[in-house]
C-alpha cells in the first residue's frame, strides 16, 4: 500500500468517525461529514466539491454546508472571478470546541433550564407528597443546569492555555510527553 492510499484511508477514516462524533453534539452525521471534509481541506471548497468528495446530493451539501455557517463553525469565501460560493472551516481546535459548547447551550441547556423552572414553578404550592417530591427534584435539576450553563459559559470565554492549566490543577490531569 502506498504512502497515498494510507493518506486517503486516513482521511475517509477521520470523516466517517467524525460524522459519528457529531451526533453526539446534536447535529446530523452527514453535517459532521461536512465539517470534518472541509477542517481537514488546506483550501476552501465549493458545493460541487463537497457534493464529489463526499458521494452527496447538492441539496444534502447545500442545506449543510448552510448550517455550518449558521453555528459559525464554517464561513463563506469569496474568489474573485469566480460565481460560486466556497467554504471554509474554523480549524482551531479550540474554537471549535467552544462554538460547539456555545450551541449546545443555546439549543439545549437553555431550553431545558426554562423547562425545569417552569415546571418547578408551577409545582411550587402543590402539597401531597408527590407533588412537594416533584418540586423540590425540579429545582434541583434547574440549580444544576444553571451551573453546567456557568462552567460552559466561564470555559468558553477563556483562551486555550489558561483553560487546560485549570482543567489540570481541577482535574489533576498531567499533560503527556510528546518526546
Amino acid at each position: 500500500m502506498s504512502a497515498t492510499d494510507d493518506f486517503l484511508g486516513a482521511k475517509d477514516d477521520f470523516i466517517s468517525q467524525w460524522g459519528a462524533l457529531g451526533t453526539s453534539w446534536g447535529i446530523s452525521r452527514t453535517m459532521a461529514q461536512v465539517h470534518a471534509l472541509l477542517m481537514i481541506s488546506p483550501e476552501s471548497i465549493s458545493t460541487d466539491q463537497c457534493m464529489e468528495e463526499l458521494q452527496i446530493s447538492r441539496g444534502n451539501a447545500h442545506t449543510n454546508l448552510k448550517e455550518l455557517v449558521g453555528w459559525g463553525l464554517v464561513k463563506i469565501v469569496v474568489k474573485k472571478g469566480e460565481r460560486k460560493e466556497f467554504f471554509e472551516a474554523e480549524k482551531d481546535v479550540w474554537k471549535v470546541f467552544t462554538i460547539v459548547l456555545r450551541e449546545r447551550k443555546r439549543r439545549e441547556i437553555d431550553p431545558a433550564v426554562e423547562l425545569l423552572s417552569g415546571c418547578a414553578e408551577r409545582s411550587k404550592n402543590v402539597k401531597s407528597a408527590e407533588g412537594k417530591a416533584f418540586h423540590k427534584q425540579m429545582n434541583e435539576l434547574e440549580d444544576f443546569a444553571v451551573f453546567a450553563s456557568q462552567v460552559g459559559e466561564t470555559i468558553s470565554k477563556l483562551k486555550y492555555g489558561p483553560a487546560i492549566k485549570y482543567a489540570n490543577k481541577f482535574l489533576g490531569l498531567l499533560p503527556k510527553d510528546k518526546s
